[in-house]
């Protein structure tokens, strides 16, 4: 099958370019929705009887670490500013809006002992009107804003953690199953626990390189599949939902396709940076990657540890994670050039585990963030390695976006939204089972530790006004007409491997001032 894949990615692309010109639609029931996530949009960080976060305390006491040293005290006020969201939804005529629940703002404590009806009432109120304009809730259960209470408690790295969600989902699933159909457990567990336990980029930056991250993996792997298998047992009968979890699997590849060593070090790259998370769940035999597992396992006892720093999956808990999810949801934005390290990583470390250096094609459209290059091409290959290792699971992009400055003409923004979709169309042709799309983000939020200094909204958001006021910007009326129209764009054709496509212009255009 990879051999076939690759033919017919080499059939569609010649030496000039692409030289298919077929026009494709995506098909009738496919989904189109937008994204964003509670401690980024919603403020009110202390409002309305609301406990804290860990984002709340590490913005508070880490204020340096925030590009731009604007928070999320405040963020996008989507809190009070719910309604006029909606509405921006109805504009855009998604068929689902993607956001998460705040942990903190329903549970203040993390426990079921303490609920906040002011918290769940602003849900109550988010979900009924979305219903009421036949938009569908996905709702993410955790997407990065844990209770501090937990944190002290040791947080993603006490495996008490895993009972301690699965408490939370079933408050959760009791009171929006009936309106929910669509759930993720957790959001990313790659930049949970390598960037907020294995570093101090994230919160909470508690930064144990040796063992912390490989304890938070299991822990938030275990939660997920608890709160699955809950679901499974107690709702899905009755009400036909459906839960999955959000992993970032963006591409990564050899820097060259002939030296042996780099295309090693590609295999581990897309083990250590997403398959330590699909492993367990999509794949038949279920458990950790064995190459994570060989590789850790000798390091940590040439580094003196009397057990492996990867914490063994026992086979009651290998059975609870395999199978553990109705769809994939995958967050993609970039492609990374991969090569083996000559250079000393600190030891012992996740880093000094993978042995990797990533690089960016130098040719490569580059977003406002450092880290965020444009290479559609990834997208599909990252697809054929999905389908290729865990039997073409079902897939929702959860997250696709890109960052730009403040500005409403957003036109790289539209070229990268059309060039990624232009990639999709041809992995669901080649067979993925992709069954929706969500831009990342609806409106501009706060980007964690960048702060407002990197927009990634289709809605412009005015920080410094007092009511926060939302514009539409130019991608927001291309991706309103292809979701009217199911193509990426009429007569559009792939003009090179990456799959650029530069908009024609007109005079409306050239006038646009953010209207829908």
């Amino acid at each position: 099958m990879h051999v076939l894949a690759l033919l017919l990615l080499n059939l569609l692309v010649g030496s000039d370019g692409w030289t298919d010109t077929r026009r494709r639609t995506f098909p009738q029931n496919f989904l189109f929705g937008a994204a964003s996530s509670a401690y980024q949009v919603e403020g009110a960080w202390n409002e309305d009887g609301k406990g804290e976060s860990i984002w709340d305390r590490f913005s508070h006491e880490h204020p340096e670490k925030i590009a731009d040293g604007r928070n999320g005290d405040v963020a996008s006020d989507s809190y009070h500013l719910w309604r006029r969201d909606v509405e921006m939804l109805r504009e855009l005529g998604v068929d689902f809006y993607r956001f998460s629940i705040s942990w903190p703002r329903v549970l203040p404590t993390g426990f079921p002992s303490s609920i906040n009806e002011a918290g769940f009432k602003y849900y109550d109120n988010l979900i009924d009107e979305l219903l009421k304009y036949d938009i569908q809730p996905m709702v993410t259960l955790y997407h990065f804003d844990l209770t501090q209470e937990l944190e002290d408690l040791g947080g993603w790295t006490n495996p008490l953690s895993v009972s301690w969600f699965e408490d939370y989902a079933k408050i959760v699933f009791k009171r929006y199953a009936e309106k929910v159909k669509f759930w993720i457990t957790i959001n990313q567990p790659n930049t949970i626990c390598m960037e907020g336990y294995g570093s101090d980029l994230m919160a909470p930056g508690v930064n144990v390189k040796d063992v912390g991250a490989y304890e938070c993996v299991k822990n938030v792997l275990l939660a997920h599949a608890k709160a699955y298998r809950l679901y499974e047992k107690e709702f899905k009968k009755e009400h036909e939902g459906n839960v999955g979890i959000g992993v970032a699997v963006n591409w990564f590849e050899s820097l060259d396709h002939n030296n042996t060593v780099n295309k090693e070090a590609a295999d581990r790259a897309r083990a250590f940076e997403f398959g330590i998370y699909l492993h367990p769940i999509f794949s038949k035999e279920g458990d950790f990657p064995p190459i994570i597992r060989t590789i850790v396992d000798k390091k940590s006892q040439e580094q003196g540890f009397k057990t492996s720093r990867l914490p063994k999956l026992s086979y009651e808990e290998i059975k609870l994670l395999r199978g553990s999810a109705d769809y994939l949801g995958m967050n993609h934005y970039t492609t990374f050039l991969v090569q083996h390290s000559e250079e000393k990583f600190e030891s012992p470390s996740v880093e000094d585990d993978r042995n990797t250096i990533y690089t960016q094609g130098p040719e490569w459209t580059s977003g406002k963030s450092s880290w965020l290059k444009s290479a559609p091409y990834g997208l599909y290959k990252a697809c054929v390695h999905l389908n290729l290792n865990y039997d073409y699971p079902p897939i929702i992009i959860t997250e696709h976006g890109w960052s730009t400055d403040k500005g409403l003409g957003d036109q790289s923004r539209v070229n990268n939204i059309r060039a990624y979709l232009g990639a999709l169309l041809l992995a669901m042709e080649d067979g993925t089972q992709v069954k929706g799309y969500t831009v990342w983000s609806l409106l501009d939020n706060v980007e964690w530790t960048a702060g407002t200094s990197e927009r990634f909204g289709l809605y412009e958001v005015d920080f410094e006004s007092e009511t926060k006021e939302r514009t539409a910007r130019l991608s927001a009326l291309v991706y309103k007409h292809i979701i009217e129209s199911r193509v990426v764009e009429d007569g559009w054709s792939p003009s090179s491997l990456k799959i650029e496509i530069t908009k024609k212009k007109d005079e409306k255009n050239n006038n646009y001032k953010g209207e829908l």
